[in-house]
């Protein structure tokens, strides 16, 4: 019989962190599902403690997790290949570094049960870094609004939070092969433009930020064919589509999209806004953006001297920096 859930775990250097995501996927209360990691290349040991793990366990799970290597291509193509050889219905993600509840896959479950007609499912979950832990999201459950929830809080569908049915997984296309950063956002936006999304207030996810530089994604600048900031035409085409074939869409609805789409060109564009190489790249994408909308004080950030705008950034950095290293220096 296939299981009602495949967990899909892309892998890339996470060998401090690889085995509490196992555990809590092995920990789980709800025992009927597969486990598919999906190693991206790497060459930190982290392919032969997930060797151990899997060896190590009792014969009810041993069958329930697998393997997979490939050559470094990124995380979408490596969530990919996970869906292509996964067998279950319905799809959670969980990246090396995360971790859950025991009770996460049934709440799940439960969603699924309760909003039959959603194809994303979502719960809250708790954002994780030494002196700023905090439950990310205050939304109620059921039905979610997904651009109105998003701008108006923290991001509301975080992919190790995340269930999708595997049949809209095939139609979307998956995740987008070749974006580095964001090419969640665009799967879940785009999703979420046809259908329902369902939410669990429950926070049972844990999003991990004490993960040292050197071992994140975005500690460098992408190329901007690599960044989702680039390419939110995308998500523009599809609402376009939608009000043409769909006279459902209301104009307030395409107007929460577009302000949705001007927060991430805002927020994000700003480093390569600042950088010498992608200035004007960066600028094109500004002129996207309705100014007459965005709060004062981004457009005053923007108005700015772009070298004192530099300074103050560094400024913050280096604080957020000494920050947590006081912190772990005082956990030790």
């Amino acid at each position: 019989m296939k299981p009602r859930f495949s967990i899909i775990v892309p892998l890339y250097n996470k060998a401090p962190y690889v085995k509490k995501a196992l555990d809590s996927i092995v920990s789980q209360s709800f025992k009927d599902w597969e486990c598919i990691i999906v190693d991206d290349g790497s060459i930190d040991g982290s392919v032969a403690i997930c060797d151990d793990f899997i060896n190590s366990l009792t014969p009810s799970f041993i069958n329930s997790l697998r393997l997979i290597r490939q050559p470094n291509s990124g995380v979408a193509k490596a969530r990919n290949v996970g869906v292509e050889n996964s067998s279950a219905p319905f799809v959670c993600f969980l990246d090396a570094d995360d971790w859950w509840e025991p009770t996460f896959l049934e709440e799940m479950d439960k969603l699924i049960s309760e909003y039959p007609d959603a194809c994303i499912y979502a719960t809250n979950y708790i954002y994780y870094k030494p002196g700023k832990t905090h439950v990310a999201l205050k939304l109620e459950r059921g039905y979610m609004n997904y651009p109105e929830a998003y701008l108006h809080g923290e991001m509301p569908v975080w992919t190790g939070a995340t269930c999708m049915p595997r049949r809209v997984l095939d139609e979307m296309g998956g995740f987008p092969v070749g974006i580095k950063l964001g090419e969640d956002f665009l799967l879940w936006a785009k999703t979420a433009l046809h259908y329902p999304v369902a939410y669990s207030e429950k926070p049972l996810a844990y999003y991990n930020n004490d993960v040292p530089a050197h071992l994140r994604a975005t500690r460098n600048l992408h190329s901007p064919k690599y960044h989702k900031i680039f390419n939110l035409d995308v998500i523009e085409n599809e609402l376009r589509a939608q009000s043409r074939e769909s006279r459902g869409k209301s104009g307030e609805s395409r107007e929460v999209w577009k302000a949705l789409l001007d927060k991430h060109r805002v927020e994000e564009l700003l480093p390569y806004w600042l950088s010498d190489e992608y200035h004007d790249i960066a600028a094109e994408e500004l002129k996207k953006v309705d100014w007459d909308k965005q709060p004062g004080k981004v457009v005053t950030q923007y108005k700015q001297p772009i070298w004192l705008l530099r300074a103050n950034i560094q400024i913050k950095q280096i604080g957020s920096y000494v920050k947590q290293k006081l912190i772990r220096m005082i956990k030790l």
